[in-house]
């Protein structure tokens, strides 16, 4: 077995290894991951892909401080019955940043140039806060590469409140920064710790004190990364033209939140739901920011029903 995101072999040292402790190893902790990892050049640039199993193909994008990880508990489940794609966003995870200025237009972009180098000509595509955004640019600007889309808790709607803060944010981002890059580099040291791993899952996730040390270490390790700031501030721009043009969008979309989502306030739901034509809105309680790891077998069954239907 190997880490999730990493060189050195995965040992599970706890026994828990999923969102929540298991009986057992969790699917994802029982892949070789490496097996499945390739590097994808872009416009020139390296993008790092996870690629596992076959049939119709769906396209995992993770948010602002994410990284493929955060979609573990996808990844086996949804790879027993269709392609399955994570990738690092440029400036994120192992992927370094773009030679090309951040914006969420470009990232769509970089989304259907993955496509093309993996020679798929449209995909699922499901994507989580920033990467919901990116997903609804893409559905845009590309339709016949979107067959399905699923938004779970998608930035682009109350984001652009954000740039109030903005001048705030810049000033103590060095800060933040130096110590989000800290935490990521000890994320085994930090999950061993009850209260700091609650702690540092508790800016996503409701139920942060119920997340498995092994899963919530693959989680941390991602943050820290150079794409942070470029990309809300990319997202903050984004977000002032976004909500009119969500009627465009024609493909059959799904709408997921967590009622105590503290990102992205729940109330954006009905926003989404309304200005999709047709989607359908599914809101669950007791959760957060990230509900594919919160209510991971809820949620896996919910998606594995929209891509099938």
């Amino acid at each position: 077995m190997s880490s999730a995101t990493g060189e050195a072999p995965f040992r599970s040292r706890d026994g828990a290894s999923g969102p929540l402790p298991p009986d057992g190893p969790a699917p994802w902790a029982q892949i070789d991951w490496r097996s499945h990892q390739r590097w994808v050049h872009v416009d020139g640039a390296p993008v790092n892909v996870i690629d596992i199993g076959s049939g119709d193909p769906v396209l995992l994008i993770h948010g602002l401080g994410g990284s493929w990880p955060n979609w573990l508990e996808q990844l086996p489940v949804l790879a027993a019955t269709h392609r399955t794609i994570a990738f690092d966003l440029p400036g994120f995870g192992a992927s370094p940043m773009p030679p090309l200025p951040v914006t969420i237009p470009g990232y769509a972009r970089t989304v259907a140039g993955l496509m093309d180098a993996l020679d798929l000509p449209s995909a699922a595509i499901v994507g989580n806060s920033m990467g919901g955004e990116i997903s609804a640019e893409l559905a845009l600007e590309a339709p016949e590469r979107v067959q399905r889309l699923v938004l779970v808790s998608p930035a682009g709607v109350s984001t652009a409140h954000v740039a109030r803060r903005l001048p705030a944010i810049r000033a103590a981002y060095p800060a933040v920064s130096a110590l989000a890059a800290w935490v990521g580099a000890n994320a085994d040291q930090v999950v061993r710790r009850p209260r700091l791993r609650a702690a540092a899952l508790s800016l996503v996730a409701t139920r942060s004190r119920e997340i498995a040390a092994e899963f919530a270490a693959e989680q941390i390790r991602g943050v820290g990364k150079p794409g942070f700031m470029p990309a809300l501030e990319a997202l903050i721009v984004h977000s002032q033209t976004l909500r009119e043009r969500l009627p465009d969008i024609g493909c059959p979309t799904l709408v997921v939140w967590g009622d105590q989502d503290p990102v992205v306030p729940v109330r954006d739901a009905e926003v989404f739901a309304s200005q999709i034509p047709g989607a359908r809105k599914v809101i669950w309680s007791q959760t957060g920011h990230v509900a594919m790891f919160e209510r991971a077998a809820e949620f896996n069954a919910l998606l594995q029903g929209f891509l099938d239907a």
